[in-house]
């Protein structure tokens, strides 16, 4: 039966939800997001790494050098971060943990969009739900080029 959780900013819900699914990830972890500039997330993302879960970062290409951005320090710590570098921006917000939970919406992974932003979130616990978006992550993972080589 799928499950789900829906969550508003500005405020800490959608960053409770995105840290807590990143805290309990067992397997895989596939974040494909815009930008990743808020350092709790990047510690939690940083934690799951460390307990052996894989984690794949997929970014946009004009975000990597952002001041404050975690991208970069993600990449050095180890975890595979690939970026797009189409003329377009890739403006997905979304990661996938465990083939079964799916967490999608406007939210940016930032501190300005807990703080200020009016932003959301939707966490579903459903393999089929998830299905399309890993098959979105592949492909976009396989259109990408690794942090230092792009």
């Amino acid at each position: 039966m799928m499950e789900y959780q829906i969550a508003f900013s500005p405020g800490p819900s959608c960053k409770q939800l995105i840290i807590s699914t990143l805290r309990e990830a067992q397997s895989t972890l596939n974040i494909c997001v815009f930008t990743i500039s808020d350092d709790s997330i990047k510690d939690a993302i940083k934690a799951a790494f460390d307990r052996g879960v894989e984690v794949h970062i997929i970014t946009d290409n004009y975000k990597v050098s952002d001041e404050g951005s975690d991208i970069e320090e993600l990449s050095l710590y180890g975890i595979p971060v690939r970026v797009d570098e189409s003329e377009n921006h890739m403006h997905h917000k979304f990661m996938v943990a465990d083939d079964e939970i799916t967490i999608t919406g406007s939210y940016n992974w930032t501190r300005s969009a807990e703080r200020y932003n009016q932003e959301n979130i939707v966490w579903v616990k459903d393999q089929l739900f998830a299905q399309p978006f890993n098959q979105e992550f592949e492909k976009l993972w396989e259109a990408s080029n690794d942090l230092y080589s792009y």
